[in-house]
């Protein structure tokens, strides 16, 4: 009789060719008339897989041995490759990276927008495949995730506290990170020094199961002019082991700009919600793109790669064409960065933000650069555009969009069609749902072209820049 408890054996599927890659960076083939997604395939690879998940339409797989490897492979950089989950994409080499994106925007065009466009561009690649972040976050944990390898090998740990990112997949699994290629110097010198103080001194690491410990997470931005921020999420209010911690850091690390901390003793992460106090030094770095600075604090949204951000912002304004006599509404304005990247070019521009803490920031920075010709408003995009604010503000001659991944609502593109504004700029992060919104806004629009922007090498992440116009 079979046990109720033993596992159904694991199919493995033999000289199985990848054929395509998808939109969530997983390889494609066709087995009996089933797309199977195979986890770090690559085209042209040739490889026995193990079907790990079937549904009716699709399963997923992984592969267990590589027969013939695809020519776009190369040797991934990062020894946490596979098992972080940061950079998907670091077996796939760069170039080959940037033909994927395209095609991902190509796709999400064709099947669902379903826009013709005559063309669309290479897209626009990093300069730096590695350290290009300007901001990550780590999480300390008590219970540090261990490789399959580690435990089939019987390794042993005098503990199991870790600093590094949170597991694909996992609700609790941290990979304690001893090198990370995605932030410039001294982000890996910071983590690691203020690890080996934490155990030295037999701090607590946070167990996010049972919500206990004091070491929550670690936030560090590097701005291109050098500043560094760093915040310290506690768990406890521990002011002796707090205080201890924080100048560990300032002393070892002089250069560090804005020294800040947080208490967080809630069940979740965010800190947007709580007042963090600065340590050492101000509550603020410096930020560049351009000719413009930008006042960037621990809770600041925005464009985590500063090179690319300035080269998305570039292709966002020559497609918007303006004019000086031009009234320009930026929709989901964040900190006004494009809104102030632009002004200079326009009459006008009124920035839109639902998040107010985020346009308290846009005010500060269009102060910073002595910009007079923006006005920021918080609120909901689709209840602020209401016919007296139109009124107040003037009809727009340009819309620059650039909403989260979840694209417009509905009723914002139902807005936008009402406005009728000769042109519309769509920056999106989000191919597909930009795509979606395209669709609807066909009824009045037509794409008149499009510009992809890598922001993020080694990830299946793609930005992409569209120009409408009104039919």
């Amino acid at each position: 009789m079979k046990d109720r408890g033993e596992r159904k054996p694991a199919r493995i599927v033999a000289d199985v060719s990848i054929e395509g890659m998808s939109s969530e960076g997983k390889g494609i083939s066709k087995l009996d008339g089933k797309v199977i997604f195979t986890e770090f395939g690559v085209p042209g690879d040739v490889a026995d897989i193990e079907l790990r998940k079937s549904r009716k339409n699709f399963s997923e797989a992984r592969i267990t041995t590589l027969t013939k490897p695809s020519a776009y492979r190369t040797t991934p950089t990062c020894s946490h490759f596979g098992v972080c989950g940061g950079c998907k994409w670091q077996h796939i080499q760069y170039p080959q990276q940037l033909r994927f994106k395209r095609q991902i925007v190509k796709d999400a065009f064709e099947r669902i927008g379903k826009i013709e466009v005559v063309e669309i561009p290479d897209v626009l690649g990093c300069e730096n495949e590695f350290y290009y972040r300007n901001k990550l976050e780590f999480a300390f944990t008590d219970r540090m995730w261990l490789t399959a390898q580690e435990i089939e090998g019987g390794k042993t740990f005098e503990h199991r506290n870790g600093l590094g990112f949170h597991v694909p997949e996992s609700f609790s699994g941290v990979v304690d990170i001893e090198r990370c290629y995605l932030q410039a110097d001294p982000s890996n010198a910071i983590r690691l020094a203020l690890k080996q103080f934490a155990i030295s001194n037999q701090y607590t690491f946070f167990d996010l199961k049972e919500q206990t410990g004091l070491l929550r997470n670690l936030l560090i931005r590097i701005s291109s002019t050098g500043e560094i921020l760093v915040l310290l999420s506690f768990h406890e209010n521990d002011e002796e082991q707090i205080k201890a911690a924080l100048d560990f850091l300032a002393v070892e690390f002089p250069a560090i700009t804005s020294l800040q901390y947080v208490v967080n003793t809630k069940r979740n992460d965010t800190i947007y919600d709580l007042s963090t106090k600065v340590y050492r030094g101000k509550d603020h770095i410096i930020e560049k793109l351009g000719d413009y600075q930008f006042k960037i604090g621990p809770k600041s949204f925005f464009q985590t790669n500063s090179v690319q951000a300035k080269l998305l912002y570039d292709v966002a304004r020559d497609f918007a064409g303006l004019k000086d006599t031009d009234t320009v509404y930026d929709l989901y304005t964040g900190v006004g960065s494009i809104a102030i990247y632009v002004s200079g070019l326009c009459k006008k521009v009124v920035g839109i933000e639902q998040i107010e803490a985020a346009i308290a920031d846009a005010k500060d920075n269009a102060k910073l650069n002595s910009v007079d010709n923006c006005v920021f408003h918080a609120g909901d995009v689709k209840m602020i555009l209401q016919n007296d604010f139109i009124e107040t503000h003037g009809k727009p001659d340009v819309v620059i969009t650039d909403p989260p991944r979840a694209g417009m609502h509905e009723d914002v593109v139902q807005t936008l069609l009402g406005l009728q504004a000769p042109r519309i700029v769509y920056v999106s992060c989000n191919p597909a749902t930009q795509a979606r919104d395209l669709q609807l806004l066909s009824e009045k629009y037509q794409v008149i072209k499009v510009q992809p922007v890598d922001m993020f090498p080694h990830t299946t992440h793609i930005e992409n820049v569209a120009l409408l116009e009104l039919k």
